[in-house]
């Protein structure tokens, strides 16, 4: 399968919109995986992103990761819920460090649900 992407130069890439291409290009081994995240937060559902976003929060490259855990702030805003998955990995992170990009784009006061339950926070 060859992409319409510029994986490259990662132009346009924070556009993107489909999960699978995502998933190829994980595979490939493409850099920007973390920065795109933030795309898939923005262009896809809490569902469809949210292992993706998983994916790229364990990458090896520490700057990809702080996208990742960016995309998961991005995500949070826009749905007001996140996955019991992306707070699982958040918890694993801890206050400190990459999980702060997350918590911080948050709104003061934001409670989060998960998904299906925006009203509850999980204990």
């Amino acid at each position: 399968m060859v992409s319409g992407w510029d994986w490259e130069s990662g132009e346009g890439l924070l556009d993107l919109d489909d999960p699978e291409e995502w998933d190829a290009a994980f595979e490939r081994g493409e850099r920007p995986l973390g920065t795109v995240a933030i795309g898939l937060a923005f262009n896809c559902s809490l569902e469809e992103a949210s292992p993706r976003i998983v994916r790229a929060m364990r990458l090896p490259d520490r700057a990809q990761r702080g996208f990742a855990f960016t995309a998961v702030g991005a995500a949070a805003r826009l749905n007001n819920a996140l996955t019991p998955e992306l707070y699982e990995v958040l918890r694993a992170e801890g206050r400190r460090g990459f999980a702060e990009n997350a918590i911080v784009a948050l709104a003061p006061g934001q409670v989060l649900g998960t998904t299906g339950s925006p009203a509850q926070a999980p204990s």
